[in-house]
């Protein structure tokens, strides 16, 4: 006779509940890959615990608290040119999510993220294959990140060739 394994052991609410912390911190992942990619401060300062966040840019730096985040955001994402267009346009695609709930509103998850930056002044597009490892608390109810690693496994960084030209609302 086989064992009940702990997940056959849990309810069917208990393992609802779960599916749903684990589709809520997802979500959260996105907002905040969207709030980088069109260039929200306000929307990716959501993402992160009200005290304590921590974000490891990796070869960028460390960032910690809620001030810090929002900054090195604003001087990454937001700078511009003399003719008062953004520098970098950046699109993140993260796949492959891991969440493993810890349980008393806390989790930890792991992703990948297919990264592309385009900078305007230097000329240059960047390809990079990163990996994410975070930790996520419930916060007032809502999933918000506590902390972020990068790791980068590799990039490419290339010339625009000329004649590249750039249209859309962040170009």
């Amino acid at each position: 006779m086989e064992s009940i394994s702990g997940e056959a052991a849990r309810s069917v609410e208990e393992r609802v509940a779960a599916l749903e912390a684990i589709e809520r911190i997802k979500t959260v992942k996105h907002r905040y890959l969207r709030a980088c990619d069109r260039k929200d401060a306000e929307a990716f300062r959501a993402c992160f615990v009200a005290e304590g966040a921590v974000l490891d840019y990796g070869p960028l730096g460390a960032f910690e608290g809620a001030a810090a985040l929002t900054e090195v955001f604003k001087r990454i994402a937001l700078g511009r040119d003399g003719d008062g267009r953004y520098i970098v346009l950046d699109m993140h695609h993260a796949a492959n999510p891991v969440i493993e709930l810890l349980g008393e509103g806390r989790a930890e998850g792991a992703w990948s993220l297919r990264f592309r930056q385009v900078d305007r002044v230097a000329r240059t597009e960047k390809v990079s294959a990163i990996e994410y490892d975070d930790r996520y608390e419930l916060e007032d109810g809502r999933w918000r990140i506590r902390s972020s690693r990068v790791t980068v496994l590799w990039e490419m960084v290339r010339p625009l060739p000329e004649g590249t030209s750039f249209q859309g609302s962040h170009a």
